[in-house]
């Protein structure tokens, strides 16, 4: 209800009229442009009065102040009127309720239920009176509103024009090409974005004169032209459309309100906003002018002639020189125009994560977060969709600016309150993990599902974290897990369906995204996270619930914390620093950004290296202007800066790593994908961003390395680690890890207990585990120590085929002398170990290698057919692979025969006479099967398949040639050399399978029956080692001489001392030994080989399968 009071004979009022305009509403009005009729009556004192017409009144005062007010009231919008102020004096006009109760001495302003102000004297009257505005203002903002100051007539003015102008903003048309140009021209002055206040003030005109949903939509339009043509917008070279865009942005976004509800509604609801982040290439050279601003292109010169980079430092041309330093100028222009859009595109993520804007409702950093994890958890549910995922070349540029932003704001904290940790320090504490505080939605932790990991470790959550879990939540929990694991494969195949079908631009709570997520998180999404108190025992009435939001229910306290609620921080373990690291919300975007760093950042940067390398290395020399566009991409996405983003949040990892470690069991709550960053960003930094930029010009490099490497040897072998992807990627990164010397010696470098734990948990039995990746690492560590073991490429092929010298090549062999020190210490003090792990080795290797003569079989029936069927190129693979597991576990046992011979020759130790009879047994078959004539190996081999280039002669035999040398030639144990090589001589001879010609064979002589049948042809060459001087010393081949005649002399002497053995006296299982044990108590008989080999993995016998409780010697009785 409108009300004016006035002063006697001083005031003389003309009310013109009263209008209902469509302004700032949150409920929706409609108006025709006409005037609404009011009926105006005095209240209390003398007021004069009369009416001029429809709508309009004149009034003067001639009392004390008397009142006069409408008799029509208003419920909802806005309404307006216009008070034309005729005299001098004394005046209050304002509103007031139906209640309100006028009289001689309390008018507009005097009463609870009125409020009125008075321009004269410029103050405001609520009961009491407060100093209020400023004269000469058309608008003043009082706390979060704007109120109306000045003259009215041209606020009534831009009421009408607006009545009939804000519909036509909500019209995409009129939007972008109008309003936008209109805002893009203020700025066409030049300067920065704040001396242009024009924007702002006019944003609050609109917001003040126009209904909310209208606004709203004029918002989202105007974001949406400014997203499309930034987008959309041709390349020139000082990227000046772009910088305009990203200009005019940034001063819509300095508008508070405007920027609170872009970010409720539009910029991650509507549009993908991280669009404004990327800085796209452009489709043609010409088009940005690349070739005027790099005339020509260049490569680094650093690499060997089998593909791998080369420290030395080769001596450039004249011509080269111009260039490279004409692609140098012509880079640091580039990276300079790239520059100045990075740092607007940080300024905007700076408004966004702005947390001193609360006037008026949330601020928007939280506002942010609860978007930002919308949209990791709707990449990384939906997974393999693109029409929901965000593109990965998109998401490399939002996490660059992200952490430039995010430490931007850390810094400033930590100088605010020095107490704190700097960016360089940062890291995200073990508390997030568990205490619900952080959705996490259904991605896998290190140990299992969090369902059965809050049954499991309830008691450790409460006895180290002060969680306790509700037992009725609990049971709720399970029973929702049984019911779950009784869906179909049906249900769960069209889960991604139906999260998409959620999806859309419609407000959603988090958890629909993925059916999983509620049941995974709703122990910790409820009531059921209760604080202890661990210093005595809790009653009833001392639990304190702390309760979990979901995200959209989250407020700043329930982050931030207060009044003694740790917000994020909820649950710190007694390992954890009670140091306060920075503000919590920095700590949930730094969680993201890991997130955002494994959902797809990876994998583009990999993409990126490939297009840098492929477009950049070969094709620039042929053809200078090829590499230029590619170019944009390196110097955006991989240039020095970029890769000291990816090193910070490396170390980030690699501190949450061993924060999360040292608390014992609920590190198992830890993400795996911390873990998978930490490989995959030092992958990324040693094989991405070089040859431009190196990891070891980083700071802290040889530390970093030693401390990931540190991880690696603990974890890699975690039994909290459960899950099979992750243990095998931490298997795989280790065995990259030994296989370069600097990542080697930082190995070497980790402390000796955790060493000597690695190689303890290397050799541990291969059954039951993925036993290749473990057997490749102890295979790097032997590189360049075994016999013939030191080439870089496979030595064959650069001998028989060279136009494969272009295949991949090894990694030049490093080999740890220290680390190989620790496994023979561990082989020879562990009587246990020893036996358990060399038997599975051997194991192993004859399930490998007969895997792989079974597959050559059917390889060579199927290239013998006459429709000459090709053979599958899986089965091809696997074939390969078969025989490198072959090579590998027989450089193992080589390795092991090296370092400890007595393993297997000092027979004093249980389990050794019958290793070396098994070793003897697979070294002669596996000799058998590849040195015979006309052979099916030597058929394969000859094919050249494709798929098959690893297999050969070579490979295998230099490995079975080095454990016989070992064994026979190079054997000195505790000083006894004759002893132990009359051991191994002895019992290779007595091995049925052992062949003379299969040791002659490896020095190339041919076996005397063959020359004798087929005559020598002139293109047939034999397998010799004495072709490969390159790899094999002329001391390991005197060494293969020496074994040869030695071997020769034995077998002769053994062959004329054997006596004949009837079939009776046989052992009845391997028919090669004679019978020398007796079992009990079935008294039934074998050789020991046979029933020792047994007893390892069965009790029974073999013949009445009754339990074995002993064996004794068995001497066949003298005849009578």
């Amino acid at each position: 209800m409108y009300a004016i009071q006035v002063a006697p004979d001083c005031l003389l009022l003309k009310i013109l009229g009263i209008d209902m305009l469509p302004l700032i509403a949150t409920v929706s009005l409609t108006y025709d442009g006409k005037v609404s009729p009011v009926t105006w009556a005095a209240c209390s004192g003398k007021c004069q009065w009369w009416g001029l017409g429809w709508g309009n009144l004149w009034v003067i005062g001639h009392s004390n102040f008397g009142s006069i007010r409408a008799t029509t009231c208003v419920y909802k919008g806005k309404w307006i009127y216009e008070v034309l102020i005729s005299s001098q004096g004394l005046m209050q006009i304002g509103w007031c309720t139906l209640n309100c109760r006028f009289n001689q001495e309390e008018g507009v302003g005097d009463t609870p239920d009125s409020y009125a102000y008075d321009g004269n004297r410029v103050r405001k009257w609520n009961v009491t009176t407060t100093n209020y505005g400023k004269e000469g203002k058309l608008v003043e903002k009082d706390t979060s509103t704007w109120q109306l100051q000045g003259e009215p007539t041209v606020l009534i003015t831009l009421a009408h024009i607006f009545n009939h102008f804000a519909p036509l903003m909500c019209k995409v048309y009129l939007v972008e090409d109008v309003l936008m140009n209109f805002l893009l021209s203020i700025l066409e002055r030049g300067g920065a974005v704040e001396a242009h206040p024009l924007i702002q003030q006019l944003l609050d005109l609109m917001w003040l004169l126009m209904e909310d949903y209208e606004m709203h939509e004029c918002l989202k339009q105007l974001l949406m032209s400014l997203l499309r043509a930034y987008r959309f917008s041709p390349i020139i070279p000082d990227l000046g459309l772009q910088i305009h865009y990203l200009r005019l942005t940034i001063a819509v976004l300095k508008h508070e309100k405007s920027r609170k509800y872009l970010l409720n509604n539009v910029l991650f609801d509507v549009l993908r906003s991280v669009v404004f982040f990327y800085i796209k290439s452009p489709l043609r050279v010409e088009e940005a002018g690349l070739q005027e601003l790099i005339p020509t292109t260049w490569w680094p010169n650093r690499f060997t002639k089998e593909g791998k980079e080369s420290k030395e430092v080769k001596e450039e041309s004249a011509e080269e020189r111009l260039r490279r330093r004409a692609y140098d100028r012509g880079c640091q222009r580039l990276k300079k125009r790239i520059e100045v859009v990075e740092e607007l595109q940080v300024q905007i993520l700076k408004l966004l994560l702005n947390n001193k804007d609360r006037g008026g409702g949330e601020a928007s950093r939280y506002i942010f977060l609860n978007k930002f994890r919308k949209f990791l958890q709707e990449n990384a549910s939906n997974r393999g969709n693109l029409t929901v995922l965000c593109p990965p070349e998109y998401m490399v540029c939002f996490l660059h600016r992200l952490i430039s932003t995010l430490r931007c704001y850390w810094d400033g904290h930590k100088a605010k309150a020095p107490a704190t940790l700097s960016s360089e320090e940062a890291y995200v504490p073990p508390q997030l993990f568990y205490n619900g505080k952080v959705d996490y939605f259904d991605l896998q932790r290190l140990g299992g599902l969090l369902s059965h990991l809050k049954k499991t470790l309830k008691d450790d959550l409460a006895l180290k974290a002060n969680i306790l879990i509700d037992p009725a939540e609990l049971q709720a929990v399970t029973m929702d897990d049984l019911d779950e694991d009784e869906e179909s494969a049906t249900s769960t195949a069209q889960r991604p369906v139906a999260a998409l079908a959620i999806g859309g631009a419609l407000a959603r709570p988090s958890w629909l995204s993925s059916p999983t997520l509620g049941r995974a998180n709703r122990f910790l999404s409820t009531a059921a996270v209760s604080l202890m108190n661990p210093r005595r025992s809790l009653g009833t009435l001392e639990k304190m619930k702390a309760r979990t939001l979901s995200v959209e229910q989250r407020t700043e306290d329930d982050i931030e914390g207060s009044h003694g609620n740790e917000g994020l921080l909820l649950g710190r373990p007694p390992e954890e620093p009670e140091q306060s690291i920075t503000e919590n919300s920095l700590l949930e975007i730094l969680d993201g950004i890991v997130m955002m760093y494994n959902l797809s950042v990876h994998q583009q940067l990999g993409k990126v290296s490939m297009i840098h390398r492929g477009e950049g290395h070969s094709p620039c020399r042929a053809a200078p202007h090829s590499g230029r566009r590619p170019l944009v991409l390196a110097v955006s996405q991989l240039p020095c800066e970029k890769m000291q983003d990816i090193y910070w949040l490396l170390r980030v990892c690699i501190r949450t790593i061993e924060h999360g470690d040292r608390t014992g069991s609920l590190f198992a709550f830890m993400p795996e994908f911390y873990l998978s960053v930490a490989m995959n960003s030092y992958s990324a930094l040693k094989n991405y961003f070089s040859p431009v930029h190196s990891m070891e010009e980083l700071p802290g490099y040889e530390e970093t390395l030693t401390r990931l490497a540190a991880i690696l040897a603990k974890h890699f072998a975690d039994s909290r680690i459960v899950g099979t992807d992750i243990r095998d990627s931490l298997m795989q990164a280790l065995a990259s890890y030994v296989c370069y010397p600097h990542s080697l010696q930082a190995v070497e470098r980790i402390p000796e207990e955790q060493r000597i734990s690695m190689m303890r948990n290397l050799l541990a039995p291969y059954e039951q585990r993925p036993w290749a990746q473990t057997n490749w690492i102890l295979v790097r560590l032997w590189r360049g120590c075994g016999f013939g073991y030191r080439y870089t490429r496979l030595p064959h092929l650069l001998k028989t085929k060279p136009e494969d010298a272009n295949l991949p090549s090894l990694q030049k062999p490093c080999p740890s002398t220290l680390l190989q020190r620790h496994m023979a210490d561990l082989l020879s003090s562990d009587c246990d170990m020893a036996p358990s792990f060399l038997n599975s080795v051997l194991n192993q290797l004859n399930w490998a290698f007969s895997e792989f003569i079974g597959m050559i079989q059917e390889i060579q029936q199927a290239a013998e057919r006459l429709e000459r069927n090709f053979v599958d190129s899986r089965q091809l693979k696997v074939c390969a692979t078969c025989f490198d597991l072959s090579v590998s576990l027989l450089r193992v046992l080589e390795m092991t025969v090296t370092l400890a011979p007595e393993i297997f020759l000092d027979w004093s130790r249980p389990s050794s006479e019958l290793l070396l009879r098994r070793l003897a047994q697979l070294l002669n078959q596996v000799l058998n099967r590849v040195t015979a004539e006309r052979n099916l190996f030597d058929r394969v081999v000859n094919l050249r398949l494709p798929g098959l280039e690893s297999v050969d002669h070579y490979p295998i035999l230099v490995a079975v040639t080095g454990i016989l040398v070992r064994l026979l030639m190079d054997t000195d144990f505790q000083g006894w050399h004759g002893p132990a090589l009359c051991r191994a001589t002895a019992v290779l001879l007595a091995d049925p399978g052992f062949q003379l010609r299969s040791i002659q064979y490896l020095l190339g002589h041919a076996e005397p029956s063959a020359l004798a049948a087929t005559p020598p042809s002139a293109d047939k060459r034999h397998f010799s080692l004495h072709t490969y001087t390159d790899y094999i010393s002329q001391e390991e081949l005197a060494k293969v001489e020496r074994m040869l005649s030695h071997l020769s002399e034995e077998s002769k002497q053994a062959a004329a001392s054997m006596l004949p053995t009837s079939e009776e006296d046989l052992c009845p299982i391997c028919y090669a030994h004679p019978i020398s044990a007796i079992f009990r108590p079935c008294s039934h008989k074998s050789c020991k080989a046979c029933i020792n080999q047994h007893l390892m993995n069965n009790k029974d016998c073999f013949f009445c399968k009754a339990t074995i409780t002993g064996v004794d010697d068995f001497t066949k009785p003298g005849s009578s």
